[in-house]
């Protein structure tokens, strides 16, 4: 079944609400931006975490001092340069290799001022080699065109160029699009190894199936293919180095041949070369696990016994630090050989949302309407959090400003359910198209008035999409042991008429768990350590199946803590 990505927010809402924890043995939190668009989370994370942000490759491949080089080398043309180095035995090409001012001029480079980047560049190879000569392989292509993923981006799956080529291979967004890369709010398979490359060998294919020469391909794959194709037409030639002899390519464009050449030469025979000791990569290896969406990268680090920086390190192409929210299933990349013990792990993973608290300091001339809505926060919350009574703020006054987490926890091998482990916590919940305060107070098992009174509504009919309802969510699973009556207002029918609805406070511990007694055919009940559907089913003479339409239960697991809606029948 296919779910819309409102419906799925509201799914991983539900069940990192439900699913708390007590006595685990490791715990991870992560702290979500602010309920902002998905492209904006998207570009906020990868501009804030370095892990995710993408690397500029023109200063690496030092353009400008190319382009100069280039220029001392004369015309381009096919005729080649005395060599004065035999060429080593034991090596051999696929790729077509010829040597001359421009290839000469490369070799050089590489083996002097741009030493060091071409070292970092043959020591990253052997990471991707195997991947990359496998697709080459079946694609039927040169596996020589290995090298022109180091020329294009060093060997850099986040690198990007000012033309905002991106990837293993540079590839622009249409191109990849093309190619059938998906590029979205949440992935960007540019930057993905295995779809990068198999996109590339696909692209490679078919310029080399027009133009019939390498050479003229890979300029193609730079330039782009229409631009190769009029060049040809207008100078009647037939090949890269007698169109490189016109000034119609970029100098650019025309670089990549003699560049990838000079690549090749080196990188087959690099001790001839005078490149020894180079502390080469071992090969990206990984297994896959099937997760859900919108599952944060800290908890499949946490399943699978790794980091988070591991994790974003195999998962190149996503730009958040969480699965896709707009599909039911993601294949993840976890380490080598930790597959078994992340499916046995992911059964033991419970979440819970809380809320954490940074501070403000109050500049002259801010008033607390202004910094609730620069952190999206409702004046009530702001004011109930800080213990304030006026709204009136004093410069140089700090202020905590409440955030939303999640905690993600692991439970005790052999442990079969999560255990209430509740206490009263703050929840932030941002109100969506189409949701009313019955149905948050249903989501989160409290009483509609509590939310009004919590909130400083005048009833439960003034909210609006996009508001912030703070929720003070009862989680302490003890049992009560004093009852207090209090009377909370709500206006609930459709008349507007106001009515008053009895509320039942239990005091545990000095938590306090609402429960209403209104005037209703439904009660309230919150389920004790033993319960089951068929023992609470019985308790209230009703059915199972009666219970779980009530509350709009899947499947007959309940949990300790949770406040079931009730009648006899």
């Amino acid at each position: 079944m296919n779910l819309t990505i409102t419906s799925l927010n509201r799914l991983i809402l539900f069940l990192c609400t439900v699913f708390i924890l007590s006595s685990c043995a490791e715990k991870v939190t992560y702290n979500p931006l602010p309920d902002l668009s998905e492209s904006k989370i998207a570009k906020l994370s990868e501009e804030s975490d370095p892990d995710l942000q993408l690397v500029e490759t023109e200063p690496e491949m030092c353009l400008d001092q190319e382009l100069i080089a280039l220029g001392k080398t004369g015309l381009w043309s096919m005729e080649e340069a005395p060599v004065t180095q035999a060429p080593a035995q034991n090596v051999t090409y696929d790729f077509p290799i010829l040597r001359n001012k421009q290839v000469d001029m490369y070799l050089d480079l590489f083996q002097n001022s741009q030493r060091k980047q071409f070292a970092r560049w043959l020591a990253r190879s052997t990471k991707y080699q195997s991947l990359i000569k496998k697709e080459l392989t079946e694609a039927e292509l040169p596996l020589d065109l290995l090298y022109l993923s180091m020329i294009e981006s060093g060997y850099n799956q986040r690198a990007y160029s000012k033309s905002r080529a991106v990837g293993l291979w540079q590839f622009m967004k249409a191109t990849g699009r093309q190619y059938h890369l998906k590029i979205d709010t949440y992935v960007d398979e540019r930057r993905d190894a295995g779809k990068s490359t198999r996109a590339a060998a696909s692209y490679l294919s078919d310029l080399y199936k027009e133009f019939g020469d390498w050479h003229l391909a890979v300029a193609a794959y730079n330039g782009g293919p229409g631009k190769v194709r009029g060049g040809l037409r207008r100078y009647k030639v037939d090949n890269f180095w007698d169109l490189a002899s016109h000034k119609y390519l970029k100098l650019e464009t025309k670089r990549y041949v003699p560049k990838l050449i000079a690549a090749i030469i080196i990188a087959k025979d690099p001790e001839k070369y005078g490149f020894s000791n180079i502390p080469y990569q071992r090969k990206l290896q990984y297994d896959t696990l099937e997760v859900g969406p919108g599952m944060t990268l800290d908890a499949v680090a946490l399943i699978s016994a790794s980091t988070a920086k591991e994790i974003k390190r195999l998962n190149q192409e996503l730009r958040q630090t969480r699965t896709p929210l707009n599909r039911s299933s993601y294949t993840i990349n976890i380490p080598k050989s930790s597959s078994r013990l992340a499916r046995k792990n992911i059964a033991r993973l419970h979440s819970t949302v809380s809320t954490g608290f940074s501070s403000h300091k109050v500049k002259s001339g801010e008033t607390l309407s202004k910094i609730c809505r620069r952190y999206d926060i409702n004046k009530t919350t702001l004011l109930k959090v800080n213990n304030l009574h006026s709204s009136k703020l004093a410069t140089g006054q700090s202020l905590r400003i409440p955030y939303s987490t999640v905690t993600y926890q692991l439970l005790p091998e052999g442990t079969s359910d999560a255990m209430a482990a509740y206490k009263e916590s703050l929840v932030l919940h941002h109100i969506k198209p189409g949701e009313t305060i019955s149905k948050i107070a249903f989501k989160y098992n409290v009483h509609p008035g509590m939310i009004v009174q919590w909130n400083g509504l005048k009833n439960i009919h003034t909210i609006r999409a996009g508001q912030q309802l703070a929720l003070y969510i009862n989680r302490s699973g003890k049992h009560p042991t004093k009852i207090e009556t209090s009377t909370a207002a709500i206006k609930s029918t459709p008349k507007n008429t106001e009515k008053l609805a009895r509320v039942t406070v239990l005091h545990a511990d000095k938590k306090k768990i609402y429960i209403t007694d209104s005037p209703s055919p439904y009660r309230w009940y919150q389920v004790q350590n033993g319960d089951s559907l068929w023992t609470i089913s019985r308790k209230f003479r009703t059915s199972t199946a009666e219970i779980k339409k009530w509350n709009n239960l899947k499947s007959n697991l309940i949990h300790p803590g949770i406040t079931l809606k009730l009648k006899e029948v």
